[in-house]
């Protein structure tokens, strides 16, 4: 039986996973399907069944889906839970399916492919939805001393701080949080192609600091485009997004894939053409 994996969502065409994990089943030569599933809201049960007695390998789970997807689930490992969302699942068994969160380790390796994470210096964090827990998360984890969020709702980043530590700002402080940062990550979807671009004052960030952006369409936010003019080092972010989907690959076909520029240039294609 040919080995099966996807990524469910609503709507979920715009997805890039199809991309990534079938350029990886060609380099590999590992005869598999991965597969883009729209599920309607009311569907989703049935569909983690589906795939449950079809003999999924697995599956990555896309908005709206990664925390309502939890409860669904016969196991959901120690980051998962402690993130409060999932987006990869796992056959872990006959008949069980294993959530994971592989947003935190992504986050941190594309970091890690470009520059050394700097523990001594204050991070900074704009938002406080699903993927700014992931990375408050990997940052805390990787022993960052001091991190700061701010976010438009200051109740929603209260919420974050009292799972992990962190000092919370608030948005219209939200420049003067930047003196003597080490790293400026945007969580949010501003920047986001459709979305107003996110105004933040950079004056007072030292040059030395790292900024970079969840946001990868378009792959050079206002946001990076005014630090890498200024003299900073900046981390679009398509890394994340690829070094997220190494996890679930290796966990289903058995083989542990490399994010090359080969595989860099072929997703960006694809973001260009849409």
């Amino acid at each position: 039986m040919t080995m099966r994996a996807g990524v469910i969502g609503w709507p979920v065409a715009h997805s890039l996973s199809p991309r990534i994990h079938r350029f990886w089943l060609a380099e590999y030569g590992i005869d598999a399907q991965y597969q883009a599933v729209a599920v309607p809201p009311d569907w989703l049960g049935n569909a983690v069944d589906g795939f449950r007695s079809g003999g999924w390998r697995g599956f990555n789970v896309t908005l709206p889906y990664k925390e309502t997807i939890l409860p669904l689930l016969e196991r959901v490992d120690d980051t998962a839970r402690a993130i409060g969302a999932v987006n990869t699942v796992i056959a872990a068994g006959e008949g069980i399916f294993e959530g994971r969160n592989s947003d935190a380790q992504g986050f941190l390796a594309s970091l890690r492919s470009d520059r050394a994470i700097r523990t001594e210096k204050p991070a900074v964090i704009l938002g406080a939805g699903g993927a700014a827990r992931a990375i408050l998360a990997a940052l805390s984890g990787a022993g960052v001393r001091e991190i700061r969020i701010a976010n438009r709702n200051r109740a929603r980043a209260e919420i974050l701080a009292a799972a992990f530590p962190a000092i919370i700002c608030d948005w219209d402080d939200r420049a003067a949080m930047l003196q003597d940062a080490g790293l400026l990550v945007n969580a949010t979807s501003l920047g986001m192609k459709g979305q107003p671009a996110l105004s933040i004052d950079l004056d007072r960030l030292p040059m030395s600091a790292i900024v970079t952006d969840i946001v990868y369409r378009p792959l050079e936010t206002d946001m990076l485009a005014r630090a890498r003019a200024r003299g900073n080092p900046v981390i679009d972010g398509l890394g994340m997004l690829l070094h997220q989907a190494a996890a679930g690959f290796a966990a289903w076909f058995g083989v542990s894939p490399t994010v090359t520029p080969q595989l860099r240039a072929h997703v960006i294609a694809a973001i260009e053409h849409g």
